[in-house]
């Protein structure tokens, strides 16, 4: 949540900045600005997208240094004032700040005390003042830095600038920083995908460093005052632009990327001769495998939908205990750890603040855990030492959509791993592989010939709520179908595995209800056919995902087929409508379909 560029060398930094803060406005669009060093500090602060930002700046901007922002409101209404970047009283000193500053009310009572006039409602504002005050005493910037993080309860991801000294300073602490290292230029961002136009030479700061940048320079220390060498890191040069192309935006065009983001995530993982699965990053032999006891898999939102189809899929396949965990829960709910047990952190950015909290949490207590995230070099990547790329490529859209359908099957390949290590046979596993290698081709094939999906649309886009139900592997599907048309079209929805409809949603269901059942044609098809009838008998109107062929068919108001699947895989076609319904659905009523009202995605809060 919330972006920050920076930038300092010999070009002009506007242009610089506005783009940096377009790439990164994913992060968060309430507001936006800038700040450029020119002899003074040129300040353009708007409520807004970037776009809006724009619109209020000079056609010409001077200056080499700068800093930017664009903002999710934590502290402090959406407001011009409340933007960042932020001055110091006596306009020395500029920051843009990620994270919260937890005994921020404390510091603006005492800094009132000494007469400081606040401008903004924000946390964020005492940070500028204090840098000033500390600067005031020895005017060393990098040493009025560590004083006034000692001061600060909560975290960060810091960036200023000073009108008396040509240095950039930045800070991290919770809150992910990049610094880009180019030919005599320097870089700052929130991310790294933002500074792949400019430099592949990027450094990573870790939770306690400060870095005093030049044009040229990259000095790291700490907080305590001790300096260290700096490791620069070559960034991986990212398999597509994320460039919207012929596509209108980024959701669809993401949707339709999911065929070349799979290949990607498969790609060498594979073994179809031993009918096994290859994830090396794992660095788990299979006697360890043989031995887990249980696993578990954390994640919030599309990643924790992920992490319940994983559980299920392990359960079944290696038959391991496996139960997906919330991770915003689950570090305050005093969980027991078992050190032999596996667990995964999943993240698409990599940053998401609650599983990186959980995941520290089961290191403190012994754990072993392994990253599932799609952005390389990201915290919990870091954090975890080990793990799986998911390998989808950018994701602008902030509803999630490829990287679902990558984290799926990346867990899927685990599944078939640990499973091979314990008792499922080659034969078996050889069947599993070969239907994962052909998914990328059905969801062309389904994308193709998408079904009466606007149809589906007209039942939902003015409807009271929607119910999503499927049962099986195809609950947490129904789930992650509600949350999307929930993010991106603001209809109220519920989802739950269809066995639990009649022990208490049934009392929503009116004439004309909306019911959205994923049936795949597995298992548990017709105790989801009880349900269907169930639904129809209160008057609900049924819109059916099911299988090419499929006898159910005849159940559905709205019939959407997907190409016939592997029960097992199934997810990764069944959500394909249910992204689409929500797109449209978004796209009918009016709504910002890539940056939804009050989101952002990479939540960098807890």
């Amino acid at each position: 949540m919330c972006g920050i560029f920076g930038y300092m060398g010999p070009k002009q930094a506007a242009p610089i900045l506005v783009e940096g803060l377009r790439r990164l406005e994913y992060r968060g669009y309430d507001s936006s600005g800038i700040a450029l060093k020119n002899g003074d500090f040129s300040i353009y602060k708007k409520t807004g997208k970037v776009v809006e930002l724009q619109s209020i700046l000079p056609e010409k901007l001077h200056g080499n240094v700068g800093i930017a922002h664009t903002r999710w409101a934590t502290h402090g209404g959406v407001t011009d004032p409340n933007a960042h970047p932020h001055l110091s009283e006596n306009g020395k000193v500029v920051i843009v700040h990620n994270g919260i500053i937890e005994n921020s009310r404390t510091l603006r009572n005492l800094l009132k005390k000494k007469g400081v006039v606040f401008n903004s409602e924000t946390d964020s504002e005492v940070i500028s003042h204090i840098l000033e005050y500390e600067l005031n005493r020895d005017n060393s910037p990098t040493d009025a830095l560590r004083r006034t993080l000692s001061k600060l309860v909560g975290t960060w991801g810091l960036c200023a600038i000073f009108l008396d000294h040509d240095v950039m300073l930045c800070a991290r602490n919770g809150s992910p920083l990049i610094i880009g290292q180019g030919d005599g230029e320097t870089f700052v961002s929130s991310d790294p995908h933002a500074l792949s136009t400019h430099t592949q030479r990027v450094v990573f700061m870790d939770d306690g460093d400060i870095a005093t940048l030049t044009t040229d320079q990259i000095t790291m220390s700490n907080i305590h005052g001790d300096s260290f060498d700096t490791d620069i890191t070559v960034l991986e040069e990212e398999w597509e632009e994320a460039e919207l192309g012929e596509f209108e935006h980024y959701m669809l065009k993401e949707i339709y990327e999911q065929p070349d983001s799979l290949r990607q995530c498969i790609n060498g993982r594979l073994d179809r001769v031993r009918g096994n699965g290859r994830l090396g990053g794992l660095n788990l032999t299979p006697l360890e495998l043989s031995k887990l006891p249980h696993v578990r898999l954390l994640g919030c939102g599309t990643a924790y939908h992920a992490a319940e189809i994983g559980g299920l899929l392990i359960e079944s396949l290696a038959r391991v205990p496996s139960v997906a965990h919330i991770a915003s829960e689950f570090r305050t709910n005093e969980p027991v750890v078992n050190p032999n047990a596996l667990h995964f952190a999943i993240s698409q950015s990599g940053e998401t603040a609650d599983t990186l909290s959980a995941l520290k949490e089961i290191q403190l207590k012994g754990g072993s855990v392994h990253g599932v995230v799609n952005v390389v070099g990201s915290s919990i990547a870091r954090q975890c030492g080990k793990g799986v790329y998911i390998h989808s490529g950018p994701e602008q859209a902030v509803a999630s959509t490829k990287a679902f359908s990558n984290m799926v099957a990346a867990l899927t390949i685990f599944s078939i791993q640990v499973a091979r290590s314990r008792s499922l046979s080659k034969e078996k596993g050889k069947e599993i592989i070969n239907g994962l290698q052909q998914i990328p081709h059905l969801i062309e094939e389904y994308l193709a010939n998408q079904g009466p999906i606007m149809e589906a649309v007209d039942l939902v886009k003015d409807a009271k709520s929607v119910l999503f139900l499927g049962r099986g592997i195809s609950a947490p599907v129904a789930k992650e179908g509600a949350l999307k048309l929930m993010e991106v079209a603001y209809i109220p929805c519920l989802a739950y595995p269809a066995g639990e409809m009649k022990h208490g949603p049934i009392a929503l269901l009116e004439e004309g209800s909306p019911v959205i059942f994923i049936v795949p044609n597995d298992h548990v098809k017709e105790k989801s056919r009880s349900a269907i009838h169930e639904c129809r008998a209160r008057g609900a109107k049924i819109i059916l995902i099911h299988e090419q062929g499929d006898d159910i068919s005849d159940e559905g108001d709205i019939n959407i087929a997907i190409p016939k699947v592997n029960n097992y895989l199934s997810p990764m076609l069944t959500v394909l409508p249910l992204q689409l319904i929500s797109y449209h659905a978004a796209l009918a009523l009016g709504c910002d379909v890539d940056r939804p009202r009050n989101l952002a995605k990479s939540v960098t809060v807890e």
